[in-house]
């Protein structure tokens, strides 16, 4: 027995409404002119890569920062305007976002 058998047994006048489609809008990320900053950092014996230098709105940086770590398949962090990434990912990171249309600049060896 399912769930809509189980609704319809302890409501038995109950109509259910045809489902409406929900548009889904892609959201735009703000492409700005001035690089953006991809540099390598030890931090407490580990290697770390920090993304700093976006102007646009914490939304969208919050947003670029998750669609980075999935499509590396990392950890990291949003946190004090920069995206803190686990690992040495730089050449990794400037790839999908020059893809994005973005302006990166490597620091860092």
């Amino acid at each position: 027995m399912d769930l809509q058998d189980q609704l319809k047994n302890l409501f038995p006048e109950h109509e259910p409404s045809p489902e409406e489609a929900i548009e889904q809008v892609a959201h735009e990320l703000y492409v700005q002119k001035e690089p953006m900053i991809c540099k390598f950092e030890k931090r407490k014996g580990k290697a770390t890569t920090i993304i700093e230098g976006y102007e646009g709105t914490d939304e969208d940086f919050k947003i670029l920062a998750k669609e980075i770590k999935t499509k590396l398949s990392v950890g990291g962090t949003f946190k004090d305007d920069s995206i803190i990434i686990q690992g040495d990912y730089r050449d990794k990171i400037m790839t999908i976002l020059k893809e994005k249309g973005f302006k990166v600049k490597r620091v860092g060896g």
